[in-house]
Order: structure tokens, then sequence, then C-alpha cells
């Protein structure tokens, strides 16, 4: 069998949510069928570490997709022909963009339906290609995958897409997750946070994160009286007004440190170093930092919505990420509870093991095996 795959998101130092999804699964996945042919389409020049094996044909297709004028003519043309060019069985696309200029059967990745819910979220342009395009990609699709119950069903209503047609495929955790030594926490303490203990905040800074009341909420409780600092570590660059005035308004921005993109070394030592992964993102697919965390033996507090209480399970606090009282409560309960510290971070190394990336690529490739019989 001919699997192309889109991988324009394998880039090299810049693997973020789906580009994680897409290097974690692929490499396990042709790696472990050496009989199936896979032909990579990445829209730039490949790094060495993203051809796995020797049943790899890495291709670059024109142009770089990087805007929606630039994603149409790449699915739309650059991949349909190439699909055509190198005979595929079948089209894997991890990120969800599907070629309607095709017919080969596709399998896109849906991670969530956030720019159905929050459309204003989103730069314009971005907003409106996904809501013309991705219910056409649901229904050009052989089959979907995605990453949760809470998007599955979410599909299913927004699309009438039917269940039978959509495998969900948890995400997993990187191994390089886990619990670090007194020394090197205060090693990290020392380098990232002046020796004081932190809360943190791990991922991109986009408005549905929730930065804004992430930052009201940690205004109120250093208001009680706290040396603790605030981490927030990933790229800042989809700042919104909101979130500016957020910060900009706060008693205590000095306490805010903004660690920029963390190399993987750097950000497996922040967090689990920290005193508790604060994630009131108020709309996810997923939310990997929370498994991540747990996997480190921290205290997790994170959003009551969407799909967070379901990865989460009895293993966080769940907060209402509207409520910037709720999220200052549970700051306080997680830095002063001892026992309740203790119970979070046993039920996290249990609920932590459900979340695999060896389990995530065996259900992508019975996934995918579905889609082509």
């Amino acid at each position: 069998m001919k699997i192309a795959v889109n991988t324009r998101l394998l880039l090299h130092n810049k693997l973020e949510g789906i580009g994680r999804f897409s290097f974690e699964t692929l490499k396990r996945i042709t790696k472990n069928h050496p009989e199936h042919q896979f032909i990579f389409f990445f829209d730039r020049p490949w790094h060495k570490e993203f051809i796995f094996s020797d049943n790899i044909t890495p291709v670059a297709l024109f142009p770089q997709s990087r805007h929606p004028f630039l994603w149409y003519l790449w699915f739309e043309f650059s991949v349909a022909a190439a699909l055509k060019k190198y005979n595929a069985d079948v089209f894997l696309s991890p990120d969800g963009y599907l070629s309607l200029s095709t017919d080969v059967p596709q399998i896109p990745v849906i991670h969530d339906l956030n720019f159905e819910h929050y459309p204003q979220d989103l730069p314009f342009l971005y907003s409106k290609y996904y809501r013309h395009y991705f219910p056409k990609y649901a229904h050009k699709a052989a089959r979907i995958a995605t990453v949760s119950e809470f998007s599955k069903n979410d599909i299913v209503l927004q699309y009438g897409i039917d269940a039978a047609q959509i495998d969900v495929v948890y995400n997993g955790c990187n191994e390089n997750f886990k619990p670090v030594s007194a020394e090197v926490k205060e090693q990290t303490k020392i380098k990232f946070s002046k020796a004081c203990p932190y809360l943190v905040y791990v991922g991109a800074q986009h408005q549905r994160k929730n930065l804004q009341n992430l930052f009201r909420a940690f205004d109120e409780y250093k208001k009680e009286g706290s040396n603790y600092k605030l981490l927030i570590s990933g790229q800042k660059k989809w700042w919104t007004s909101e979130m500016e005035d957020a910060f900009a308004g706060m008693q205590y921005k000095d306490d805010v440190v903004f660690t920029g993109r963390l190399s993987e070394e750097d950000l497996v030592n922040v967090l689990a170093s920290s005193e508790a992964l604060v994630y009131v993102s108020y709309f996810e697919g997923f939310g990997i930092p929370v498994v991540e965390a747990m996997r480190c033996n921290v205290p997790v507090i994170c959003a009551n919505s969407t799909s967070l209480p379901e990865v989460a399970g009895r293993a966080a606090l769940l907060v209402n990420p509207f409520a910037v009282s709720e999220i200052a409560v549970a700051m306080k309960k997680v830095t002063t509870d001892e026992q309740l510290r203790n119970r979070l971070t046993q039920e996290g190394q249990e609920q932590s093991k459900q979340f695999t990336w060896d389990a995530t690529a065996q259900k992508l490739w019975q996934c995918i095996e579905k889609a082509v019989n």
C-alpha cells in the first residue's frame, strides 16, 4: 500500500501540538509497517530527523502553505497532483486539511472545531477558510480521526457526520516528561523564577487558552500574600488586545515570567519543577500539557469545559474558565493543601497511563486500514 501523508507541520525544532502528534504517530507507524510505502508531503526542504525509516519517500511540494490562499493552492493543486503522480492508495492529513480535487480516499485528523464556536478568536481569513472548508473536508473524508470523545461528538453535531465514521485516537505524552530531582528543581527555579516557587502555563498563547483570566486570577491569588511567580511558556504569537489589557492591568505583573519557546529539556524541567500547572483554556480538543504535568507528578488545575474533564478525570481541580475567583481559589488550594496535592499527583499518575503515543499510533493505523478496506 502507498500511503501519502501531509507532513507540512514537521518542522525542525518547531514542533507544536499537531506537529508533535504527526511526529510521534508517524515515527511509530512507518517503523511498525515496513511492508508499506509512505510518501511524506512537505511544503519546504525537510529535515532528516523526520525520515524515520527506509520505506519513506520525502517530497517537497510548492508553495510553502502558511496562509489561506497558499493552503488552497497547496492542497487543491500540489497535493492533488502528487497523489496522482505517486499513485497513492490513501492520504492521511494529521492537521485536518484535505484536497477536494482528488478521488483518493482521505483521512483527516480533526483535532477540534474551536473555529466554529469562537470564530472571533482567529484572524478573519483563517476563520473564514476553516468554516468554509472543514465541513467539506469532513464530508469528503473516507474516515475521520479525532483526539477525544468530546471532539467526536462535536463533529457529529456540527457537520452531521455519522459517528460510526469517526475514530477517537487520544493524544499521547512524550516519555521525557517525568519527575525530576530536588537538585534539578532548585536549579530550574534559580534559572527561571529567581529561586521562587511558581505556577506554570504551557502552550500556545491563543485567545482560547484564556491567559486573560489566568492573569486576573493570579493577581487575585497574589493579593492574599504569596512569593509565587507565574511562568508562561510558549511563543507570544497570537496576543489579542484583551490579553494585553489583562496583563497591563495586573498589580503583580512583575511576578509573571515569559520564558518564550523552551527547548524540550528546559520545558520538562520547568513543568516538573512547578508547584502546579494551571490550564484554564475554554476550548480544547484534548490538552496534552495536562497529561504531561501528571507524568511529572505535578498537580493540575484545568477548565471544566470541552475535552478537559475527559482527559483529566478525577486527577485535577476543575474550574469554570470564566470565573476568575474560582481559578484564584484553586491556586490557593493547590499551593497550601498538602493532602490535596498528594491526592492529585497520585491520581494523575494513574490517569496519565491511559494516554500513550504507542496507543495513539495503533488506533490511527486501524483508522487507515478501515478507510482502505
